[in-house]
């Protein structure tokens, strides 16, 4: 009996020891969290300070992915033999100027992929990589600083293909505003005076109006990441049938030598674009769509793959 009791006090006694060492130890991990998140502050602070040093800052960093696949006799598919591939291509540059009275931004965006499905029983299908992802975006602010967060602004910006029917459409916003930056990082545009030339060999879907455009980026490099997101909004005056807005977004992760892992997924509305397509698709014998009549489904697009910053 006595050295069964032993062993309950001993047994309550390790309980205890454990119970205090974990707790110790949960006490050390928030201290030591703490710690991270006061060095981290002063990171930002020095990086936000090195980012208002006059000159020019540059960067890029884009993604590369990629797939292949092959099936022989694979009976439970409907096409058994058969090939098939993806690959996408992503490219985000930057080159910013920054100077005591005034700013220049410039910014690069392409998303690029190609697809390929090739059923080796039908001679007739197509075998090319055809595209899939078609997206070149260009921008260039210029502001004229009345104070270290506003400027008065003028933008251009260029958004078109290029695998598949370059400029057409093809978009093109010029305007003037004023622009926010209420952190080094981020950049709100807003321009209450900006005309969106739309450059279409279809005159009687696309047409070119004027509107206000509001643009908001935050470009970020954190350590071994990179951060990129952009939405890029234009609301006709004319109408909302010619308004349109893209966002996109970009993450890069450094894992050795520049090279890691990337995903970049974007969104776009634009009534415009979806008129044209139901009209190029049109069944015989089926009324011709109108804004009023066609499905303006929300546009995506992703892709994941390998990542390479410079």
């Amino acid at each position: 009996m006595r050295k069964i009791v032993l062993a309950i006090v001993a047994l309550l006694a390790m309980n205890v020891t454990v119970a205090q060492t974990l707790e110790e130890l949960k006490a050390e991990k928030a201290s030591k969290k703490d710690s991270i998140s006061a060095i981290q502050g002063r990171v930002d602070a020095i990086q936000g300070k090195i980012d208002a040093i006059p000159g020019w800052k540059k960067g890029a960093f884009g993604t590369i992915g990629a797939s292949l696949s092959g099936f022989n006799n694979w009976y439970s598919k409907g096409a058994p033999n058969s090939s098939a591939g993806n690959v996408g291509i992503t490219a985000n540059a930057f080159a910013n100027l920054n100077q005591p009275k005034y700013f220049w931004r410039n910014s690069l965006n392409i998303n690029l992929g190609w697809v390929k499905i090739d059923d080796k029983d039908i001679d007739t299908d197509d075998d090319s990589f055809r595209s899939a992802t078609d997206v070149f975006n260009i921008t260039s602010l210029y502001g004229q600083k009345l104070s270290d967060k506003f400027a008065i602004s003028t933008l251009g910006e260029y958004r078109t293909t290029i695998i598949d029917n370059f400029n057409d459409p093809g978009y093109l916003d010029l305007g003037v505003g004023a622009t926010w930056t209420p952190i080094a990082d981020l950049v709100v545009v807003i321009h209450p005076l900006n005309y969106n030339f739309v450059f279409s060999s279809e005159d009687t879907v696309f047409e070119s109006s004027l509107g206000a455009k509001i643009v908001a980026d935050y470009t970020r490099k954190l350590g071994k990441v990179n951060f990129k997101t952009n939405l890029s909004m234009f609301q006709s005056y004319k109408s909302a049938d010619y308004s349109n807005w893209t966002w996109t977004n970009s993450f890069g992760y450094t894992l050795w030598k520049g090279i890691g892992l990337g995903f970049e997924f974007g969104l776009r509305n634009n009534r415009q674009e979806a008129l044209s397509y139901a009209i190029d698709n049109l069944d015989v014998g089926d009324p011709t769509p109108t804004f009023d009549s066609i499905d303006n489904d929300l546009q995506t697009y992703w892709l994941f793959g390998l990542n390479y910053s410079f």
